[in-house]
């Protein structure tokens, strides 16, 4: 079908009447005039193109921000967060991948970042991209690819420095990124401590959730303080913590949560890494995550032809076993989803299958 006409355009319904009511409204400048107007005072405000290393025209109807999350949302590394642990490696239908804990942290960083007259879709940028440098088999990755590096391996500074610097993002979309995680800098901008704080909301509240319902843990075995302050539901635990730095923001000026709340918070933290992170089998499962891993960069770092003939745009004048055939190995292998690093492992290297990571139904 082509449409309906009607007053010279092609509408995608017989009986369609939606419009924004007010011409002129989707000019960029004027919606960053606007947003000036509006936003708190400390709010990052997006001008023009954005603060990028390549220099690009402005897009006519997004602001900077906009372009950043949609080319975030566009790209590769953020479509293989689907196929990238949370917890669970081989998760099931209902339990979360990298992809969904980006889109989670996403929602809880604007139901703080609106009511604070921040910059939502900044918010919105640097939680949807924070997570495209994890590798393949979640924290654990960072233990397997680190020797392989000088400065290490952490997953926030590798995502904005080399996972998505093809994007040009902004300065500020990128901070944002770089210092998600609480053992890095402060993010410059206060969308990114929103981001800081919305990460490990997101991911305790929900790795919980998934936890119950695979039969590792039970509501009743949370701490005191964490069930009478925040309850024992995903939906309530969410409420009382976006509602806690909302009121932390209104009383002091600043991001963070409020005493009472952040106490249950790392409490419940804390129970999560004793009963579901640290437990013997998630041991066992990143025991076998970083053996895994280690032995396909030093695959490929000992073969650099091979990186050439997966990735055209790789280096073609490696020496084996160098630290530029190192690093370029650990690019390649961190970009793998959880099952092509382990079908790697079996084609490459002759592994068999229970050599590899299992989930928690095997």
């Amino acid at each position: 079908m082509r449409g309906h006409l009607a007053d010279g355009v092609a509408l995608a319904h017989e009986d369609s009447w939606a419009g924004p009511g007010s011409p002129g409204s989707s000019d960029r400048q004027r919606r960053e005039e606007l947003e000036d107007a509006h936003f708190a005072v400390l709010a990052t405000r997006a001008v023009g193109a954005g603060d990028r290393a390549l220099e690009e025209a402005p897009d006519p109807f997004r602001t900077c921000f906009e372009r950043d999350r949609d080319r975030i949302l566009h790209a590769s590394a953020f479509r293989r967060l689907a196929g990238k642990t949370q917890v669970f490696v081989f998760p099931d239908d209902h339990q979360r991948t990298r992809l969904t804990h980006a889109l989670e942290v996403a929602q809880v960083a604007r139901s703080v970042a609106g009511p604070l007259g921040l910059n939502v879709t900044l918010a919105e940028a640097i939680a949807v991209g924070h997570d495209c440098g994890h590798g393949p088999g979640g924290h654990a990755s960072e233990d397997a690819f680190s020797p392989y590096l000088a400065e290490g391996y952490d997953h926030a500074v590798w995502g904005a420095d080399e996972t998505l610097v093809p994007l040009n993002l902004c300065a500020q979309t990128l901070d944002g990124i770089r210092n998600h995680s609480w053992s890095r800098p402060a993010p410059t901008t206060p969308e990114g401590e929103v981001v800081s704080w919305a990460d490990r909301i997101a991911y305790v509240c929900h790795d919980f959730e998934d936890a119950v319902a695979a039969g590792i843990v039970s509501t009743d075995m949370l701490p005191r303080i964490v069930a009478a302050t925040c309850g024992t539901t995903r939906s309530t635990q969410l409420g009382t913590f976006i509602r806690a730095m909302i009121e932390a923001a209104a009383t002091s000026g600043r991001i963070g949560m409020t005493t009472s709340a952040a106490e249950a918070l790392a409490a419940f933290r804390q129970f999560n890494y004793e009963n579901i992170y640290l437990r013997p089998a998630s041991r066992a499962q990143a025991d076998a995550v970083v053996a895994m891993l280690r032995a396909l960069v030093e695959h490929y770092a000992d073969r650099p032809h091979l990186l050439g003939d997966v990735r055209p745009d790789m280096p073609k004048d490696l020496t084996a076993g160098s630290e530029a055939a190192l690093r370029t190995a650990v690019a390649w292998v961190s970009g793998m989803t959880d099952r092509y690093a382990c079908r790697q492992a079996m084609s490459l290297l002759g592994w068999e299958r229970d050599r590899l990571p299992t989930g928690i139904d095997v």
